[in-house]
This record gives C-alpha cells, structure tokens and sequence, in this order.
C-alpha cells in the first residue's frame, strides 16, 4: 500500500533512523538516474550538513517514553513534537460522528519490520522503507514515487467497514510546497497482480491529495457490465489543505455504496452512490504516488451494537478509543466512540460500569499494567469532563497484557489485545 522512499528533511523536518551516510552516499550516485532525486535534491544537501541527527529509536507498548532529562530535566529538545502539529483537543472534534467497525480484521503499524527495510505485508512495483521520526512515534512507511505500494494479499471485505489511518505528507516530487498521496480501494484482477496504472483492478474509489494540499476524490469501473456512474470532486477550503511534515488522521466510513471520508475532525466527503455494490467488491488498498509516510492502517468490520452489548449482554468491548504508544491520554479521533457509549450511560442514570484497560504483551509486564490501569482512567476522566457521565457511577481498573483475547504475534491481533471494555456492575 504506502510505499515510503526518502522525501524532503529541511529544518524540523523528517530524518530515516537509517545508516544514513551510506543511503545518502547511494542516493548521490544514483541522482541523475532517479526521477525521484530531482525533488529531494536540495534535501540531500541538508541531510549531509545534519547527519548526526539520527532519529530516536521506536518504543514498545509499555515502555516509557523520554519525556524528560535525567532528575526532571527537560528532555532532549529534538525529542518534542513541532508544536504547530500537535493534536488538537478532544472538544475540537465535537462534530465527529466516525465510529469505527467492532472487530479489526488488518492493522499495519510496520512494528515488526525493521527499519530501512521495505514491509513485510506489502508489495510494490517501486520502493519504500520503513522509517521513524522525532516528531511522531511509532514506525512509519515513507515514499517519494510515481510508483505504487499496496497489500500483498486480498482483504475480505463485507458491505460495512471502516478503513482508518495516519498519514504525512512530506513534499518530494512536486518540489517543496506540494503535498500529495493517493490512497485507492478498488478491486484487483488478481492476488499477486500490481493493477497498473491510475485506475487499476475492476474499479474502486480513491482519495487524493494533490495541487498543493487539496483532497480530491474519484471513482472508475472497468469490470464488464458494471454501469456505476464515475464521480470525481474536491474541497478547495485553505483550511482543509494538507500541509507538509503535519500528521492526518483518515477515516473512511464504508456502508454498501455510500462512502463517508473524514480528514482529522471534518467530513468532507459524503457519497451515496460511490461503489457499485451489485458488480464491484472491494479487495485492497494500496497508496500510489506522491510522497508521504503512513502508519496505524486500521481496517474493522460490523456496526458495533454498543447498547445490546453493554446493557444486554453486561459487557461492551470498544477498539475505537484510541491512545499513542505509551501513552494515557485519549486521542480526539476517540469522540465519536465515545459520545455514544456516552449517551447510553446518561439515558439509563443507575446503571454502574466499570471501566478495564488492556494492553498488547510488548514491554514489561508492570509497565503494561500501570499504563493500562492509567487509559482507564483517562476514559473515565473524559466521559465525566466532555459528556456530563457522573464519576461516581465509574470504576476503572486495568488488567494490562494479563487477559489476552489473540496471541500476541501479528499486528492484528495485538491490535485486537489493546482494547478498553465498559463492564455492567
């Protein structure tokens, strides 16, 4: 899917965890050869001025973060995050009604692939690599191409899921004002086949960002005896234009032929008639050009029952409130999850719920168990602050990597371990 090469690293900017003197010594020789290097020529330049700022090294689940310097000193200022990417709060996101699909069926964050290397799960007819950063945690897929990347194996998708990810973009090909990636749901011609081309497969539907940031959408079939109208748009609002070395959160919401696409806190996109559901089929992602880095690719299927669940059943297992690496604090892409579970507690006053962390089995067993027990927490604070939910009708505990529901060896299903659950009392 994405495919992530080496893009622009101008001044607070993105640098590869990579022996770098050896890529840029490859990439120096090989200029006049690569079209990519024409964009990134003068990035070159930087990095060789700037080599020795190699980025810090990816953390585990339940391993502490450096937040701060030995004896409560400050920590490392090339540790903190750009402040004019930081995430906005919880609030700004009040009118996000995404909720995401109730169980993960792929989730790529490229934590097991090492990085420099392309991914594991992915294939391609160009290049990319895994890298870090010292602006955002976790692993990430980088490319600059004109290229493609996309899952190596067919998704087996129903009519309703939802499809979410983080994306960067980083410039490269356009030079240093343009931000652009494709990101296309379509389906292929065959398993192992790259599709060719623009519009590749049977058909699908694709969301752009190009022409200096602005998202842009369309749709194609070509599967014989499919008549879906083909539709193109685009939001030319200055304050929806994705802007380099800025972090995005993409949510795609899937319900037979209607597609709803979300950039951070704002619908943009709002499609009825999107798929042909009687001839198309959906079976793969994968990014094409441009340049950017991608991470946290979370597919789940089914409209989660929250009411039966919790007030039926007496529990409620949630994989839509979401937190980053080592951290309790409730990300704002949470709000849609967690205004409903919200409203279900304020209609029904007496009713208890505890509320139960839990983690993946990376990183020490204390650590996951103090981190878990912390979300939980965070949860509860939320739902008392933003949603008016009385405290005292909350208790919360975290269970950490203890109580597994998958073994804890792909992305999935440690993906399906880190959970919040809400327990009827």
């Amino acid at each position: 899917m994405l495919f992530f090469f080496f893009a622009a690293t101008l001044p607070n900017a993105l640098n590869a965890q990579v022996n770098l003197r050896d890529k840029i010594k490859n990439q120096t020789n090989n200029r006049a050869n690569n079209k990519a290097d024409e964009g990134i020529g003068k990035s070159l330049d930087k990095v060789e001025e700037g080599i020795g700022n190699l980025f810090k090294k990816d953390k585990k689940e339940g391993e502490q973060p450096k937040e701060q310097g030995t004896e409560g000193q400050p920590a490392d200022p090339q540790d903190q995050v750009n402040p004019s990417a930081a995430a906005p709060s919880l609030q700004a996101y009040s009118k996000f009604d995404f909720v995401p699909g109730e169980k993960v069926i792929f989730y790529e964050d490229f934590s097991q692939d090492a990085v420099g290397d392309f991914p594991a799960l992915w294939n391609t007819n160009g290049s990319a690599e895994v890298v870090t950063t010292n602006l955002f945690p976790g692993n990430w897929m980088r490319f600059v191409m004109d290229e493609c990347v996309w899952t190596d194996e067919l998704l087996k998708l129903p009519e309703n899921y939802t499809i979410e990810f983080d994306v960067i973009p980083i410039g490269g090909l356009e030079g240093e004002g343009m931000s652009g990636y494709h990101l296309q749901l379509m389906q292929a011609r065959n398993v192992k086949a790259w599709d060719h081309g623009a519009t590749p497969g049977e058909g699908g539907f694709q969301f752009k960002v190009e022409y200096y940031g602005t998202p842009r959408y369309n749709t194609w079939f070509l599967k014989e005896g499919c008549q879906q109208l083909q539709l193109s748009g685009s939001k030319d609002d200055e304050n929806l234009k994705e802007k380099i070395n800025q972090k995005y959160h993409i949510a795609i919401w899937v319900q037979k032929s209607r597609i709803r696409l979300y950039q951070n806190e704002n619908k943009i996109f709002d499609l009825p008639k999107a798929l042909a559901t009687d001839c198309l089929k959906p079976d793969r992602i994968r990014f094409q050009q441009g340049a950017a880095m991608v991470s946290n690719i979370r597919i789940a299927v089914g409209a989660p029952d929250m009411r039966n669940k919790l007030m039926t059943e007496g529990k409620l297992v949630t994989y839509g409130i979401y937190f980053d690496v080592n951290k309790d604090v409730v990300k704002p892409e949470s709000y849609g999850t967690l205004k409903e579970i919200a409203a279900i507690l304020n209609e029904v006053p007496d009713v208890k719920v505890k509320i139960l962390g839990h983690t993946d089995s990376d990183g020490q067993d204390a650590a996951n168990l103090d981190l878990s027990k912390r979300r939980a927490a965070s949860v509860k604070a939320e739902l008392a602050k933003s949603f008016g939910v009385n405290a005292d009708r909350l208790e919360t505990d975290g269970m950490g990597e203890s109580q597994p529901v998958a073994p804890n060896d792909t992305p999935v299903n440690k993906a399906l371990n880190r959970r919040v659950e809400f327990v009827k009392l």
